[in-house]
């Protein structure tokens, strides 16, 4: 076993554990691993699985790479990869000035300082993440994830995967997934969409080029990918930090909660209210997020949380 180490400055103010909470979303997630110090996922490099832990030393970030094979590639491949996880780039300069404005925001704001909006490493890690959390607790659709990568994710070690990709998953019978947890619909949804990926039927990487009411629609013609998924993955598969998944249950109870609105919103109702915060609206989900995480007990161990 190889290690390589090399440090990161990420675009500051920066809290790593306030961030990978954002990412993980639940105790439980076996692939976006955090013990109160070190962020690890193994991700699929050039040359096989590797390792990468992550630690926060100041205003800098202190990676470790470890696998059986670590080529010249290893550095700025991993680095990309959080960059993108971890929202290293994103600059809230602007999200900063506006909530200064909004006394509700800015508490919220101030509590979880430091939080970058995180995206997942790949597009189709974000639509197997929607379609497999569909209507079901995010408790429940973490476990099937995390059986998910157990089963075919790329092997680290023997307690240790990547998440799959889509040559993991395109020559599995939609079956196989029964024994997991998935429903039939999803099986065959998160089966097609891996096939059509890896036969480039499926275009992932064109919708960075398309506006919200394009990319929805290009979602939504897969199969098993409806609104809220399609919300979903324009925030954490595209970050695009304007957008509030307005049919996501939970983001919508913690909305309804924070602003001691007396009646349920609709999706319809929900986008009227988050006007106000436009065009923060996906930032505002994942400070609500911690904030949930933060009642549950979960960021207990984050300093300055209360």
């Amino acid at each position: 076993m190889h290690e390589r180490q090399f440090s990161i400055q990420p675009v500051l103010p920066f809290r790593l554990d306030l961030t990978a909470w954002a990412l993980r979303r639940r105790p439980g997630n076996a692939v976006d691993h955090w013990d109160g110090t070190t962020y690890q996922r193994v991700l699929m490099i050039e040359q096989g699985p590797v390792l990468v832990s992550v630690t926060q030393d100041g205003a800098k970030l202190d990676i470790t790479v470890s696998g059986e094979q670590l080529g010249p590639s290893v550095q700025p491949t991993v680095r990309a990869a959080l960059d993108q996880l971890l929202g290293l780039s994103v600059r809230l300069d602007r999200f900063y000035a506006f909530a200064e404005r909004e006394s509700r925001l800015n508490r919220l704001v101030v509590k979880f300082r430091g939080l970058k909006p995180p995206r997942f490493p790949t597009m189709f890690e974000a639509l197997a993440n929607g379609i497999t959390c569909q209507q079901l607790s995010l408790t429940v659709g973490i476990i099937l994830l995390n059986r998910l990568a157990e089963r075919f994710g790329p092997r680290f070690d023997r307690r240790r995967h990547a998440f799959p990709r889509p040559e993991d998953l395109c020559e599995v019978k939609s079956t196989e997934l029964r024994p997991l947890g998935y429903s039939v619909n999803k099986g065959r949804a998160l089966v097609e969409l891996a096939r059509g990926v890896t036969s480039r039927q499926v275009d992932l990487a064109s919708l960075v080029e398309l506006d919200d009411q394009d990319a929805v629609a290009r979602l939504r013609q897969l199969r098993g990918i409806g609104r809220w998924t399609s919300e979903y993955v324009l925030l954490r598969g595209l970050g695009r930090i304007h957008v509030f998944p307005g049919d996501d249950v939970g983001a919508r109870k913690s909305l309804e909660r924070w602003l001691r609105l007396r009646k349920p919103r609709d999706y319809q109702g929900v986008r009227h209210v988050l006007t106000r915060w436009d065009p923060f609206g996906g930032l505002l989900y994942f400070h609500l997020l911690l904030d949930r995480l933060n009642d549950a007990g979960y960021l207990s161990e984050c300093q300055s949380v209360s």
